[in-house]
């Protein structure tokens, strides 16, 4: 999540987002926590404890239980809602001034307040560190931070940017308390101070420790009175058992599709539950546009034309996965099926020698997909083995499939040495733009040296200006069908999120939704 979305480790089946807004949320203090306390396994690190660091999945996990944002998307929603801000809105038509009001009392776990001054160091803070692994790539809009009185900010940015809100209620605009960190530097202590629900007790490399923010005010309602989070570092198979065996309540992120596929066909017999949810991940098979092979339209659109997405979520991934016919997953405004209405649901053979022919294409056509289990999950090299299998029994295709460690992979793809390459994503916030600016816009994270006037110069700059996302359904369809004409990427699949948890443990179903945030406060045990 820089991006979270420079491809963070897809979650468990990966071998498995606004306008004007006023208004007050409700308001509760952090008196709960009477439930028992809640422990919880999980095969991803949290990379960073401080938020201008972190931009990986489980250290947002983190972030959104610590820290407060001035908005928060509330549990299954995706327009941001008012959280440390009484009232956020843009004062301008244009979306270029973003102001908010601070609600009353508001304090850190430590007792000191909260103010617009801890607001603003925060985003300066992060913008001027810059960390490598930091979410400021998300800000590149972000002009002024200017702080009137003590519970006023005002946000100026530098272009018009409609989806600045639900940026700033991401993980992305965590407080944190001006006393307490370096506007030079990252903390190294492991340490956290924030106004969230929840307290950081305790963190190292085998588990973190939180327990309920007794100072904390807003919208949450805690239901437990602590979770701890157990780290497996990748370890499945110790995962799987720590849940059989009770020593975690929740196994999240980490269970492979076919762990996922047992343990709900046993329907509960061991005392297990499958809880399922939506989820707006992604993954794509990326194209360089400058490769003597991958670079040729009717390359691409053969594979289009044969990769069996149907055959790919039932084999490989257990139904973990729902095949996906766009850019934009399903559930995000703006949605269509572009490579659908374009390629067909069903593999053609005919289809995909036609366009080979059209492009002057007369042998197989050698091709190497490449893959990185490391970071995309356990059964990557498996679904890769299972394109190039689908390609090469057309006849059409003689191709196979390179694996290698993460670190090499994004070197080589920087230097423009794989033709086809894999990529997911999990998005930053529950918007279309999420989906499009970031691949398609100037400077895109893909390095596929893929590029169009039409989507730089005119779509994303007019969905990012436009108040009313509804309003922009039109013009992202647009983007989604020159993309899918143009095939700097093929769609794969969307993953669905799953959490599995011991009998008498209560409320995941409010953790798994397409913002991405998993609400500790809403998880209790009978």
């Amino acid at each position: 999540m820089n991006m979270r979305n420079q491809w963070p480790v897809l979650p468990i089946v990966a071998g498995l987002a606004s306008g004007l807004l006023t208004g007050c949320g409700s308001e509760t203090g952090g008196s709960g926590g009477t439930g028992s306390s809640v422990v919880m396994g999980m095969s991803d690190d949290v990379l960073a404890t401080d938020p201008a660091s972190g931009y990986d999945p489980g250290s947002w996990l983190l972030f959104n239980n610590v820290f407060q944002s001035l908005l928060g998307f509330p549990k299954g929603g995706t327009e941001p809602q008012p959280e440390a801000a009484k009232q956020c809105t843009f004062t301008d038509t244009r979306a270029m001034v973003y102001k908010c009001t601070l609600k009353d009392g508001l304090k850190f776990s430590n007792g000191d307040a909260l103010t617009s001054e801890d607001v603003k160091f925060s985003f300066d803070r992060m913008l001027h560190i810059d960390d490598a692994a930091g979410p400021a790539i998300m800000f590149p809009m972000l002009d002024t931070v200017e702080t009137p009185d003590a519970k006023t900010v005002v946000f100026k940015l530098k272009v018009p940017d409609a989806t600045f809100p639900s940026k700033i209620a991401s993980g992305a605009g965590s407080i944190v308390d001006h006393r307490q960190y370096d506007a030079n530097g990252l903390r190294t202590d492991e340490k956290a101070v924030g106004s969230g629900p929840y307290k950081l007790d305790s963190f190292d490399k085998e588990q973190a420790v939180f327990s309920v923010n007794p100072d904390y005010q807003g919208t949450a309602e805690t239901k437990n009175s602590g979770v701890t989070l157990k780290f497996f570092h990748g370890d499945r198979t110790a995962l799987k058992k720590a849940l059989e065996s009770g020593d975690v309540d929740i196994a999240y992120r980490g269970l492979t599709a076919t762990d996922i596929a047992d343990l709900d066909q046993q329907d509960g017999s061991k005392g297990i539950d499958v809880i399922e949810g939506s989820s707006a991940e992604v993954q794509h098979l990326v194209f360089n546009m400058k490769d003597p092979v991958a670079g040729k339209l009717g390359v691409r659109k053969a594979m289009a034309h044969l990769i069996d997405r149907d055959a790919l979520v039932s084999n490989v991934y257990q139904g973990t996965a729902t095949p996906l016919y766009s850019i934009v997953p399903a559930g995000i405004a703006g949605h269509n099926t572009a490579f659908f209405d374009t390629y067909g649901a069903r593999p053609s053979k005919d289809k995909a020698a036609a366009a080979l022919r059209a492009a002057g294409i007369t042998g197989k056509v050698k091709l190497t997909l490449w893959s990185t289990p490391s970071r995309y999950g356990p059964a990557t090299d498996e679904e890769l083995k299972a394109i190039a299998a689908q390609l090469n029994a057309s006849g059409l295709f003689r191709a196979d499939v390179k694996s290698v460690a993460f670190d090499q992979y994004e070197k080589d793809i920087e230097q423009g040495k794989y033709g086809v390459y894999v990529k997911g994503w999990v998005p930053d916030y529950p918007d279309a733009d999420n989906f499009t600016a970031p691949f398609f816009g100037k400077g895109n994270v893909l390095g596929n040296n893929y590029s169009n006037r039409t989507i730089t110069g005119s779509l994303i700059p007019a969905t990012a200006a436009q108040s009313d996302r509804s309003a922009t359904d039109g013009d992202f369809g647009k983007l989604q069908d020159i993309v899918a004409a143009e095939l700097p990427v093929l769609p794969v699949w969307q993953a669905k999120q799953y959490a599995l948890a011991r009998d008498g443990v209560y409320g995941l179903e409010y953790c798994l939704d397409a913002s991405t945030v998993f609400r500790f406060w809403e998880l209790s045990k009978g």
